[in-house]
């Protein structure tokens, strides 16, 4: 198979291996959050910015970043790649518009009611009774983009720069915090809430990461290698652009920075999704599919680990929650030092590599079974 026809008649092995990447670094980021309880308390549109002691701190949250708009992205490049796939197959549109719709509604359902059971085992207790984290906005991604994906790549671009203007214009001043703000809004728009209902993730804010990648899939449809060409350029490009954002602090940052060092630059804004958060993040998430995409056409021995968690995200997603909590809970009750917490990191990794190892073997062998579709 060459590599222009690989978006179009078979998996795209750098979209695994990206995807792989990102898991491993979430895996971090809630490693630091039940074993180490060295998370910082978010970097949300108002209340204190946080803040680290030391250079490693910070890094260890920077990294992770690439996380949730690397999964929205991958998640739209995805919509696109099952639903060429499946006409393909004979489906008709109706039947790929289920699909999206029921997976979407599976997502969401995960979030609350296997999910949340996990963020319950947090340090200190989980102190609202409904919380919307990823797969909620995941969900409700998918379910618009079942019907978003039929638009051309010109309305798909001013709707993603529409919903990337609209997220800054409607976020409210942080002096705004302790406000009251209704249930929808959250669910919606604004991340944040109460006792009853705390919301990180709204659909609006992290929908345009989903409708780019929906872009991105239609090029990898028409050219493959030319795609993942243009996606190291692009990524460099939305690089550039985060520095001029950035260094401006003004429209795009939600908030301004908190000082002037290097740490303040780029501790950006994440709930809602800031400008330069998205420029960060997905020219970062671009500019490592572009490289994937120079190594040629066959994946490389060394990727292989990546791309076996990276072809199963959904179990890797639910699993490993609970494996970090149940180390949180029994064998680090009391917070650790962040080097023991990398190697908590690691080990959680080595339980979960076998598991998703017979997982996508299991999924290979039935490509096709109802179940195994939706996990």
């Amino acid at each position: 198979m060459d590599s222009d026809s690989a978006g179009r008649t078979g998996r795209v092995w750098q979209l695994d291996a990206l995807r792989g990447l990102i898991m491993i670094l979430m895996a971090l980021d809630h490693a630091n959050h039940f074993v180490a309880q060295g998370h910082s308390p978010g970097e949300y549109w108002g209340g204190p910015m946080p803040t680290y002691l030391s250079g490693l701190a910070f890094l260890t949250r920077l990294v992770t970043h690439l996380c949730a708009p690397g999964f929205f992205f991958l998640m739209g490049i995805g919509v696109m790649l099952f639903a060429y796939s499946r006409r393909r197959r004979g489906w008709g549109e109706g039947a790929i518009t289920v699909h999206f719709l029921v997976r979407g509604s599976l997502l969401m359902a995960l979030q609350f009611l296997v999910v949340n059971r996990a963020w319950e085992l947090s340090p200190g207790g989980w102190i609202p009774q409904v919380y919307a984290g990823v797969l909620f906005a995941l969900g409700g991604a998918m379910i618009a983009g079942s019907e978003l994906r039929r638009l051309r790549p010109v309305p798909l671009l001013g709707l993603t720069i529409i919903l990337l203007i609209v997220t800054e214009v409607i976020t409210p001043a942080p002096a705004r915090w302790s406000g009251s703000f209704p249930p929808l809004q959250h669910l919606l728009v604004l991340p944040g809430g109460n006792a009853r209902l705390w919301v990180n993730y709204p659909l609006v804010p992290w929908l345009p990461f989903a409708t780019l990648g929906m872009m991105f899939g239609r090029r990898l449809l028409a050219d493959s290698r030319g795609a993942l060409k243009r996606g190291l350029w692009i990524g460099s490009s939305l690089l550039m652009a985060f520095v001029v954002v950035r260094g401006l602090d003004g429209f795009g940052n939600v908030r301004p920075r908190a000082g002037d060092r290097w740490i303040d630059l780029l501790n950006v804004v994440k709930y809602p999704p800031s400008l330069s958060f998205g420029l960060l993040t997905t020219g970062l998430n671009l500019t490592i599919l572009g490289g994937l995409g120079r190594l040629g056409e066959g994946a490389p021995p060394y990727l292989q680990p990546l791309m076996r968690f990276g072809r199963v995200p959904l179990l890797f997603y639910v699993i490993h929650l609970f494996v970090y909590a149940g180390f949180g809970r029994w064998l680090t009750p009391g917070g650790t030092s962040p080097g023991l917490m990398y190697g908590y990191w690691l080990a959680g990794l080595a339980l979960l590599y076998p598991v998703c190892m017979w997982y996508g073997r299991l999924k290979q062998r039935q490509p096709v079974s109802p179940l195994l579709r939706f996990v």
